[in-house]
């Protein structure tokens, strides 16, 4: 053997792995900006001026990271899709959200209708603060009604900031039976999980009576807790005008989910309701990987 002080080193770390005692080091905390943004059916131009200002004043109040819905460009499941979806990076969309980036400095997260070759996706970007596309995700778990616009995707992925690991998915695709998606990000080590979202209802919706919102927190605090990681949704706002739930409105309600699984954020619900709202993220180092994870579940059941 070469080197018998490097060999022994490899089995320490594998044994503390094994024994769920080795972890990485934290992530740096950031701040997000959820920008819970009225889109408008099919009018890229003014939603991507909208999301500009936003951007804008996000830089101006100290976030590092911004978040943004579902569709941002065009409205999910606006006909609009089926003529107006661009490339990525090259089109319109994305290259606007790269230029935010670049000009505040910022990571940038956004949903987008995208085009490649002779297919539609739903899909969404996460930029670096150089405006460079470091991850692209299209969705998986798209609802029927979503199917006569967009293709479905067939991979996951996470990317590396300096803020950890990010994955990404977008609204349906944390519903999973199960919760696969979610789970499958944070089995590849994702830290942060981002979602941008488009959450509507009915326009006679009483949220008094039926509050939004139940079925997301559900989903995202079993699998923050199990793994210990974040998750943050972002939600469009506004009436929708076109597509199968034309007449339907926007409504917001925004939640930033953490490692526990507790509620860090509640953003409000309305159709009225744009707005920017911010929170502390504070990654932690993961517990497990791997195999690991189920002798980490085992020790804290036992407890």
């Amino acid at each position: 053997m070469k080197n018998p002080h490097l060999f022994h080193l490899s089995v320490s770390i594998c044994l503390l792995v094994q024994a769920g005692l080795y972890a990485q080091k934290a992530p740096e905390p950031f701040k997000l900006a959820l920008l819970q943004m009225n889109v408008i059916g099919g009018d890229r131009e003014s939603n991507l001026s909208h999301a500009g200002a936003m951007i804008g004043e996000a830089a101006a109040n100290g976030a590092d990271f911004v978040l943004l819905p579902e569709a941002m460009d065009l409205g999910w499941t606006d006909p609009s899709a089926l003529t107006k979806a661009e490339p990525v990076p090259g089109g319109e969309t994305c290259q606007f959200l790269s230029s935010m980036a670049k000009k505040h400095r910022l990571y940038i997260c956004s949903g987008l209708i995208e085009k490649s070759e002779d297919k539609v996706f739903n899909s969404a970007v996460v930029l670096d603060p150089g405006g460079n596309v470091i991850l692209l995700h299209r969705k998986i778990n798209e609802l029927d009604i979503g199917h006569p616009y967009y293709a479905l995707g067939d991979r996951l992925n996470v990317c590396e900031t300096e803020f950890g690991t990010v994955g990404v998915m977008i609204c349906a695709d944390a519903s999973t039976g199960d919760r696969v998606i979610p789970r499958a990000l944070s089995y590849m080590g994702a830290d942060v999980i981002l979602s941008p979202s488009s959450w509507a209802v009915q326009a006679d919706h009483d949220n008094s009576r039926d509050p939004y919102g139940g079925m997301w927190k559900e989903a995202y605090k079993s699998v923050a807790r199990d793994f210990r990681v974040w998750i943050a949704s972002c939600s469009n706002v506004g009436w929708m005008t076109g597509g199968p739930w034309k007449g339907w409105k926007g409504i917001g309600c925004s939640m930033v989910i953490g490692p526990g699984g507790e509620e860090m954020l509640n953003a409000p619900y309305g159709a009225d309701a744009d707005t920017i709202l911010y929170v502390k993220v504070t990654p932690e180092p993961r517990p497990g990987q791997g195999t690991t994870w189920h002798q980490y579940w085992d020790a804290h059941r036992s407890r």
